[in-house]
C-alpha cells in the first residue's frame, strides 16, 4: 500500500470515530486587548452558534495591564460560556497557549487570536476538515498585505531557513490559528520542554493536517504586541529548539579553519628554511587575529544559546503560573503552578 492510500485509510478510520456531539474549546491568548475584545466576541459568538456544538471559551490573560481581565470577567458573569485564566505575569504567547491547551476540556480545540486577523468564519470550514478525518486543520495566510514589508520578508526568510535546517517541515505562513483534535492536544501536553515554540511543536507531533488558505486582514482594534526584537528571539527559540545543525556547522567550520591554519603554518615554516627569517607585516597579522577572534566569538555565542536553553530546562520551573481563574462568575484567588492545576 502506497503512502497516499495509507493516508486515505487513516482518514476514513478517523472520520468514523468522530463523536457526534463534540465539545469545542476556543483558546484565546490575550495581552492588553481590551479595545478589541468586544469586536472579537461579537464576531465569534454567531459563528460558534452556527456550529450547533457545545462550546467554551478559554481566555488566557498573559499579565495584561489594561482592562482586559475586567472586560472578560463581566462577560463571564453575564453568561459567556468558558473561563478566564489569569497568569501572574507576562510569560509570553507560547506559555499562554500551553496554559490554554492544559485547561481545554473539549474534544476539539480552536486556537485563535483576539485581534480578528484570523477570520472566525473559517472555524466552520475547519470543522468540515476535522469531520473528514484530519486531526489538524490550520489556516494558511496567502495574503499578508496588512503586515509591513519588513515583517513579510523576515517571516519568509525564517520559514525557509527553518525548513532547511530542522528535521521537520513547518508550513510557511501558517500561524497558530488552527483546529486540533483531542489526540493532538494530549500529544502536545506530553511534551515537557520549557522553551516552547508552538508552531514547531504542532508540526513535530505529526498527525494528518489540512490547510485552509485565507487572506489576513488588518487588526480590528488595538496594536500588535510583537516588535522585531521579540520576533528575533522568537526565531532563535524556534531554530535552537528543533535543530542542532548550527553547532555542527561551527564544528566543521572549526575543522576547516584549523586545516587552513596548519597548512599556512607549514608553508611559513618551509619558507623560513628556504628564504631565511621573514618578518610578517602588521596589517596581515591584525587581519588574521581579528578574523579568528570573530570566528571564535561567533562559535562561542552559538554554543551559549544552546547552553542557556539547557540551563532553563535543568531548572524545571513551570512554564507559567496561574494567579486566578474566573468561571461563570466564580473566582478562585489562589495562586497555582502548572503542576497544581494538574492536581486540581
Amino acid at each position: 500500500m502506497d503512502t497516499k492510500a495509507a493516508a486515505q485509510v487513516y482518514l476514513t478510520r478517523r472520520q468514523g470515530s468522530r463523536p457526534p456531539a463534540p465539545l469545542l474549546s476556543v483558546i484565546v491568548p490575550v495581552y492588553n486587548e481590551q479595545d478589541v475584545l468586544p469586536h472579537f466576541l461579537e464576531a465569534t459568538r454567531p459563528v460558534l452558534e452556527r456550529t450547533g456544538l457545545a462550546y467554551e471559551y478559554i481566555f488566557i490573560d498573559d499579565g495584561s495591564r489594561d482592562g482586559t481581565a475586567d472586560t472578560l470577567s463581566a462577560q463571564l458573569k453575564d453568561g459567556l460560556p468558558g473561563r478566564l485564566i489569569g497568569l501572574s505575569r507576562n510569560f509570553g504567547k507560547e506559555a499562554a497557549l500551553s496554559a490554554g491547551l492544559e485547561a481545554a476540556r473539549g474534544d476539539i480545540a480552536v486556537i485563535i487570536d483576539a485581534d480578528l486577523q484570523d477570520p472566525p468564519e473559517l472555524i466552520l470550514q475547519m470543522l468540515d476538515g476535522w469531520r473528514a478525518g484530519y486531526d489538524v486543520v490550520y489556516g494558511l495566510r496567502v495574503d499578508r498585505s496588512s503586515d509591513t514589508l519588513m515583517k513579510r520578508s523576515t517571516a519568509g526568510w525564517f520559514y525557509r531557513l527553518f525548513n532547511r535546517l530542522a528535521n521537520i517541515e513547518m508550513p510557511a505562513n501558517a500561524g497558530d490559528f488552527r483546529l486540533i483534535d483531542r489526540a493532538v492536544i494530549d500529544a502536545l501536553l506530553r511534551l515537557p520542554e520549557r522553551n516552547r515554540f508552538m508552531k514547531g511543536l504542532f508540526a513535530w507531533v505529526g498527525f494528518p493536517a489540512m490547510a485552509i488558505p485565507y487572506e489576513r486582514p488588518a487588526r480590528k482594534a488595538g496594536t500588535g504586541k510583537f516588535n522585531y526584537w521579540k520576533l528575533w528571539n522568537f526565531a532563535l527559540d524556534g531554530l535552537t529548539g528543533f535543530t542542532t545543525l548550527p553547532l555542527r556547522v561551527w564544528f566543521y567550520g572549526g575543522v576547516l579553519v584549523s586545516l587552513i591554519a596548519f597548512a599556512y603554518a607549514l608553508y611559513l615554516t618551509l619558507r623560513v628554511f628556504v628564504s631565511g627569517v621573514d618578518v610578517p607585516g602588521y596589517a596581515s597579522l591584525m587581519v588574521a587575529i581579528l578574523f579568528f577572534s570573530g570566528i571564535q566569538l561567533l562559535s562561542i555565542g552559538m554554543i551559549g544559546e544552546y547552553i542557556a536553553r539547557l540551563f532553563n530546562e535543568a531548572k524545571q520551573r513551570p512554564v507559567y503560573v496561574i494567579q486566578d481563574i474566573i468561571e461563570g462568575g466564580v473566582q478562585t484567588g489562589e495562586r497555582q503552578t502548572e503542576k497544581d492545576a494538574d492536581d486540581n
